[in-house]
């Protein structure tokens, strides 16, 4: 390949990958006007988490993607569809607007100087919790069949705030709905084999 050829290839930012697979997947009423939505918040720019997995701008967007790829090559042996790709790419929707970018003071371990460091905080502006917050802003835009809503509001499985507080409706849903489970297996896939934790 020569020079000229090299530029005309365009690297597609994970923005533009999420679209992608967004547009060629979601054709559901209102999908478009929840990715409009979404182009007004900071989803595309947000970190998936404030410190763990994906904490760097983009890494939500990141995150999302590498659940799509881990739910549509490991537990879906069909063709990608409608409901894998909304419950992979939408299911941490509660994210965004989530965290706020600030400035903290951390010690260089070389220089032993202390140097400012870019840091995530949460700063909710709806605790509506984290899963039902996603079926929530999905829901003021496109309706999700019960099988999605169960799969994003239980894709965190035992982390689950719910979960942990003893509650047992995670059981009734991950013995009644496959994707739920097949949805937190791709998730913590993502989190912790192929993001690093």
């Amino acid at each position: 390949m020569n020079k000229e050829e090299l530029k005309s290839i365009e690297i597609e930012s994970p923005k533009d990958r999420f679209i992608k697979a967004y547009n060629a997947a979601i054709t559901r009423q209102g999908s478009k006007e929840l990715l409009d939505w979404m182009l007004t918040t900071d989803f595309f720019t947000a970190p998936a988490s404030s410190k763990f997995h994906s904490a760097y701008e983009g890494g939500l967007c990141d995150h999302s993607l590498n659940v799509y790829n881990v739910l549509i090559e490991r537990y879906n042996d069909k063709k990608p569809d409608e409901t894998y790709a909304i419950v992979a790419l939408l299911h941490d929707l509660c994210k965004a607007e989530f965290y706020k970018s600030t400035m903290r003071n951390v010690k260089n371990e070389t220089t032993g100087a202390w140097e400012k460091v870019p840091y995530y905080t949460i700063e909710d502006k709806f605790p509506f919790g984290h899963g039902e917050k996603s079926v929530f802003l999905i829901e003021r835009f496109m309706r999700l069949k019960v099988e999605e809503a169960i799969a994003i509001r239980w894709h965190m499985g035992g982390f689950d705030d719910a979960a942990r507080g003893g509650s047992y409706a995670i059981n009734g849903a991950f013995e009644k709905y496959p994707l739920a489970v097949k949805l937190h297996l791709a998730d913590i896939e993502a989190t912790y084999l192929i993001e690093n934790y």
